[in-house]
């Protein structure tokens, strides 16, 4: 009879931690250009909103990274991502998508 198989994560919980952290820059990159073309020609009220709206996103996306990077690194096997989190990324990236290039058009 065969030994029962432990899991061997190996670099995969190190790899998907680096991959939030990657994507939870650019997000900030991305946040700070938005804010930076709405406020380009002058302050208005539109422009405010749109602000407001991707620093929202930001934040949301930002906390909904921190809580998976966290679970990630705990030295016990990481739960699997709850798929209200990953609806929440998934909304956070498209809408901030959405805010840019409302903002560029």
């Amino acid at each position: 009879m065969s030994p029962p198989k432990t899991r061997d994560p190996g670099l995969q919980p190190e790899r998907t931690r680096l991959a939030w952290r990657r994507t939870t820059l650019a997000s900030t990159v991305a946040a700070v250009l938005a804010v930076k073309t709405a406020l380009h020609g002058g302050v208005s009220a539109v422009g405010i909103v749109a602000c407001a709206l991707c620093c929202v996103l930001w934040l949301t996306f930002l906390l909904l990274a921190h809580h998976r990077i966290r679970a990630l690194a705990a030295p016990a096997t990481p739960v699997v991502l709850a798929p209200r989190h990953a609806t929440a990324a998934i909304l956070c990236t498209v809408a901030m998508a959405a805010c840019g290039a409302a903002l560029v058009l």
